[in-house]
Order: structure tokens, then sequence, then C-alpha cells
């Protein structure tokens, strides 16, 4: 029996089966869940000219704007919107459920906080990446598999690799 459940979920459709895994091992009034996510903010599509006094910094004050960081915020409370709805699912099945979004690597991240909170286990996925595309895309799950500090269950996904938008985890209800 696991009693403290950390679930490192992405964006991805793999990520409802994860979350549900996650659900499924945990005993009701008994387990705690820690939903985390990872915004990582050089991944983020930022154009390289943002910042250095071109015309998108200003705005009609004349103060100098920062673009970057208003989409950041934007993504943060969009990802802590679909955590939310998570959230509210383990809740009806008794399950206390908790979520963070944090800025940052995710490899560092999830095992760093695994540990910070005292998981028992982590319940992460795993797309079908193999050969190049995993040398080109990284993969998160072997990573953190080799440096966490607990057990950890890994969720096999699809060979899709969309993300999910929040109307789609609407559904997850």
């Amino acid at each position: 029996m696991f009693k403290k459940i950390l679930v490192a979920l992405d964006r991805s459709l793999e990520a409802a089966a994860v979350f549900d895994f996650a659900l499924s091992i945990a005993q009701p009034e008994i387990s705690e869940i820690l939903l985390v996510h990872f915004v990582d903010w050089q991944m983020q599509d930022v154009s390289p000219w943002v910042g250095i006094g071109t015309l998108y910094d200003v705005d009609m004050s004349g103060e100098s704007y920062d673009w970057g960081r208003k989409r950041l915020k934007e993504e943060v409370d969009t990802v802590n919107d679909w955590l939310k709805i998570l959230v509210r699912k383990a809740d009806k099945f008794g399950v206390d459920c908790k979520h963070e979004c944090h800025i940052g690597n995710c490899n560092l991240g999830i095992g760093d906080r695994a540990k910070d909170w005292g998981a028992d286990v982590l319940v992460i996925g795993r797309r079908d990446h193999k050969n190049i595309s995993e040398i080109l895309l990284g993969s998160v799950s072997n990573y953190v598999i080799h440096h966490a500090p607990c057990s950890i269950l890994v969720v096999q996904g699809s060979k899709t690799s969309e993300t999910v938008e929040l109307e789609d985890a609407v559904e997850v209800q």
C-alpha cells in the first residue's frame, strides 16, 4: 500500500492514463496524491527578439513589458486549471489530492520534489519513443528512473504525443 503517491504529469494524451493508474493504486482516506507538472521555460516558444528593445516590448504607455513573462503566466494558469479538474476527480474517490505547477527542468524537479515530499512511489508516463527519437527528444522517464529517491511505476503511453487542452481534460470529470 502506498501512502504518498507523487504523480508527474505532462500535458500529453498519456497524462489521463498516468493519473487514472495512480488513482487506481491509491487507498481512499489513506493515500495522498501530489500531482506535479513542470513548465520548462527554455522550452517555451518565445521570440529571441523579445526583451531586447523591439516594438513588442513597449506598451501604449511607453513602459517596457515582458511578453515572455506574460506567456509563462498564461501557461501556468492553464496547467493549474487542468490540474484542479484532476484534483476534483480524486476527491470524488475519497483520495486527498493536491497539485503543483513548477517552472523549471522536469528531469531534476520531479526527483527533487519526490524527495522533499517524502513520496513512497512516483508514477510517471512513458511515451513510445525509441532509438533516435529518444535521443533527440530526450526521455524524462528514463532520467527519473535513474535518479529518483523512491520506487517508480511507469505507465506506458501510446505513440501519440499531442498536448492535452483544457477542454479535453473536462472529459475526465
